[in-house]
């Protein structure tokens, strides 16, 4: 099964001029940990709520900061083709919940998480992912 037939689509950004504020109330309103940020139809980063407390808050960042001074620019990702057992280890390899999934032209088309890997009904890759997620750092 591809990531394509599991992932998330419709995903909500921001770009990186946007502020901390409106990040976090995009966050809110869609119920959702974290934001990817896009510049001109191409992922440049991901802020997290995480982010907005220790880079921001505790820092005393205004909150018309632009997020960018707060994101992670390293992110991680996988393609739409790609299998879903695949991406589930590579998951657990880095350890991470959530990755952006991108077309082979790299631009977004949605994201796969933790919930997703579940519902393809692989226990291998749902076992998979839980356990590289859950190890600790």
């Amino acid at each position: 099964m591809k990531i394509s037939e599991v992932m998330t689509t419709g995903v909500r950004t921001v770009k990186s001029t946007d502020t901390i504020k409106y990040a976090a109330r995009l966050m809110e309103s869609i119920d959702s940990g974290a934001i990817l940020i896009e510049d001109q139809d191409r992922l440049i980063g991901m802020v997290t709520d995480r982010d907005i407390a220790l880079r921001g808050v505790a820092k005393d960042l205004a909150s018309d900061t632009p997020v960018s001074e707060i994101m992670s620019g390293d992110i991680r990702y996988c393609f739409e083709d790609e299998e879903v057992d695949h991406v589930a280890q590579n998951m657990a390899d880095i350890q991470l919940r959530r990755l952006p999934v991108l077309s082979r032209e790299k631009r977004l088309v949605g994201v796969v998480s933790l919930g997703n890997i579940a519902s393809a009904r692989s226990q291998n890759a749902s076992a998979t992912v839980l356990e590289g997620v859950a190890q600790p750092r």
